[in-house]
């Protein structure tokens, strides 16, 4: 479904890199990235997405190389949603909703019968249709936050690509968007890479998570295989406590680790190895 290989990326300036970055991942899942702040979550998104361009490596839709794939027919097969919008746009929801059908408008002209069907659907579906005609500089930022879901769904794509989308919200907001996003992974087989730094959330809400730390993939796996001690004290360095709700790990911070509980992380291979066991 969505395919990289060996995504090798580095910004001048920064002198940031990602390295050797090969992840698969099928057609239905919900993946979050987790990791540090400049870890490279957001970059790999945006390399993914193409708005930034790999010094080498290749990226795979349907086992086509987006290098080969012309801007339109990626736009029609993944969409991203930033982590920051410009919300003071003088839009109302539908509108901004209708640019969504863009992609799929070979001639720039008005929509289509099918585009107005695709619009109705999505505004549906994201739970914005009384509030079809509102501006969004007066809506709330949850409601601007499924607005702008709603514009990406509108372009049906079969991954959608959300980097933080519950930041800045409160956490009844937080909520509502990411049952959202559940219910377009669960009833329309969405494909989800997300980005979130509230690592209960990821868990809860993904079938997958994948760990980055200084541009390197560190973990890889199911929450429950990714959520364990070692994983705190190697990424985030700290101590935590980990325990099951209906299935689903949550974790507890305690401390920043010390140096003993810093001594005891497993690298990565040791990860892998016992993952197999």
């Amino acid at each position: 479904m969505l395919r990289t290989e060996s995504i090798h990326y580095e910004h001048d300036i920064t002198k940031f890199q990602l390295n050797n970055i090969s992840i698969n991942i099928k057609q239905g899942e919900i993946v979050s990235l987790i990791g540090p702040n400049g870890s490279g979550k957001s970059t790999l998104l945006r390399v993914i997405s193409q708005l930034l361009k790999s010094s080498s490596g290749e990226v795979y839709l349907d086992e086509k190389n987006v290098r080969q794939m012309k801007k339109r027919e990626i736009a029609t097969t993944l969409t991203m949603l930033p982590q920051m919008n410009n919300h003071q746009l003088d839009l109302t929801v539908r509108e901004l909703v209708e640019f969504g059908r863009h992609p799929h408008n070979k001639n720039n002209l008005k929509l289509t019968k099918e585009d107005q069907e695709i619009v109705e659907w999505a505004l549906e579906v994201t739970r914005l249709k009384p509030l079809e005609h509102r501006l969004l500089p007066t809506m709330s930022g949850g409601e601007r936050q499924r607005a702008w879901i709603a514009m990406a769904v509108a372009q049906h794509p079969k991954v959608l690509l959300l980097d933080e989308p519950t930041t800045f919200l409160d956490i009844a907001h937080q909520l509502e968007v990411m049952e959202l996003v559940r219910e377009l992974n669960e009833k329309y087989n969405m494909t989800v890479v997300m980005v979130l730094h509230d690592i209960n959330q990821a868990a809860q809400y993904s079938n997958r998570l994948i760990v980055l730390k200084r541009g390197t993939i560190y973990y890889d796996g199911s929450p429950q295989c990714v959520l364990c001690k070692e994983m705190f004290a190697t990424i985030f360095e700290i101590e935590a406590d980990i325990t099951l709700k209906s299935g689903r790990p949550v974790f507890t911070p305690i401390r920043k680790c010390s140096n003993h509980c810093t001594s005891q992380c497993i690298n990565l291979n040791d990860y892998k190895e016992k993952r197999k066991e």
